[in-house]
């Protein structure tokens, strides 16, 4: 038996570890669906590894982690590397450490993340990531308590990409990704033994940017869309069971202004949607009779793509409660000081993820420092609260010998 450590369960149960198989059970009256106490059902649409969906971006967390349209650096590869072949410099990384539950006193969990954009030629450039996610320490003990080992749970992501113009103002990219998530490899549970998860998945992203005039002032309109996490299912044990990767499609937009030859603000909205089946509700909804499992679960990857437009319990409303939305300005005062704020809104439904960030960001020569901070407007409690993040940024392109 494995008994973890209290902050290591909370961290198990915020990454929705892949053993799980019972759902929050509601009732239905009227066509709707609602929790014991009367209130509309919570009905969350879970997935494996979220630590893909992270934003560790400082500059975008600052932004309410809009980032599908922003001007182009190398964290594009999070949000949509198809912006790379844009980015200015010839060659630019970037490095983020995110502390993760640091509210509640831990400092062995983060998230740590590592980013790089080649710019091959005018039409092409090549980018790079690694996300690396630790869940601190946990100590493993027997039926009597007696302690086993202690393990350190983590999990992993490499991804590359290939980006191109395909036109002055058309750019479109591929992204192939690695998983690894180990969260209790050789432990027993339930008479199974755990596994690290193991996937595959690719990204597709498309941006569009254009110059525009507003009057007498520049301006620089940018679009964006972006598939994400679209791979194979993983598990941790040899069970038929498996899960979804969390599949993410994004939609942006983004308004650079040039108020003059110092002065520039941006406005951007990005809205996204899990690619992933809606769960059932009701008691013992959906379930097949010879192993248990949720028929939903039971989908292959592409068919959960498709179904997820479709598929929840309470129609089309429901359908748009899934949608999550993020609002972002940044303010630059010659290219060289940035004022930044954001926010967060996922319905109360789906996650209850509300939230306002601010940041700030320098930049000298070849050297860039964001930060970011996130300031919750619900009493529900964030992994991330009153938490400062930070990124840096170094675009070697610029350097003149």
């Amino acid at each position: 038996m494995m008994k973890p450590r209290l902050h290591t369960f909370l961290i198990i149960a915020l990454i929705g570890v892949a053993l799980q198989t019972s759902y929050a059970q509601c009732f239905e009256e009227n066509g709707r669906f609602y929790n014991l106490d009367g209130t509309p059902c919570t009905n969350t649409v879970g997935t494996a590894v979220p630590f893909l969906r992270i934003v560790a971006d400082a500059r975008s967390a600052a932004m309410g982690d809009v980032g599908i349209a922003i001007s182009a650096d190398p964290n594009a590869m999070h949000f949509n590397a198809s912006k790379l072949v844009f980015i200015e410099e010839d060659f630019a990384v970037s490095a983020t450490y995110t502390p993760w539950l640091r509210a509640l006193g831990l400092n062995d969990v983060y998230l740590a993340y590592l980013t790089s954009a080649l710019k091959l030629d005018d039409l092409q450039s090549l980018g790079f990531s690694l996300r690396y996610f630790s869940l601190g320490s946990i100590q493993f003990t027997d039926a009597n308590g007696e302690p086993l080992n202690t393990g350190r749970p983590n999990e992993f992501e490499v991804a590359v990409a290939y980006s191109r113009k395909l036109s002055d103002k058309f750019s479109a990219a591929v992204t192939g990704k690695f998983i690894y998530s180990n969260l209790a490899a050789g432990q027993q549970v339930g008479g199974e033994t755990i596994e690290p998860g193991l996937a595959g998945a690719a990204d597709f992203s498309f941006t569009y940017n254009s110059e525009l005039n507003l009057g007498a002032k520049e301006s620089e309109l940018t679009l964006g869309l972006a598939l994400s996490n679209l791979g194979s299912k993983i598990t941790y044990t040899n069970s038929l069971e498996r899960d979804f990767l969390p599949a993410n499609m994004g939609l942006g937009s983004s308004l650079k202004l040039n108020l003059d030859a110092y002065n520039s603000i941006t406005f951007s909205l990005d809205v996204n949607k899990l690619l992933v089946p809606t769960p059932c509700q009701g008691v013992g909804c959906d379930e097949s009779p010879a192993d248990g499992i949720p028929d939903f679960k039971q989908q292959s990857s592409i068919a959960g793509i498709f179904s997820s437009f479709s598929d929840a319990p309470e129609g089309f409303s429901e359908e748009m409660k899934e949608l999550m939305y993020s609002a972002g300005i940044e303010y630059w005062y010659d290219n060289q000081f940035a004022v930044r704020a954001g926010y967060f809104n996922e319905h109360v439904q789906k996650g209850n993820r509300k939230f306002f960030t601010v940041g700030l960001g320098l930049k000298y020569n070849i050297f860039g420092l964001n930060f970011s901070y996130l300031i919750p407007t619900t009493s529900q409690r964030n992994p991330l609260d009153n938490t400062l993040r930070f990124s840096l940024l170094f675009d070697f392109g610029a350097f003149q010998p």
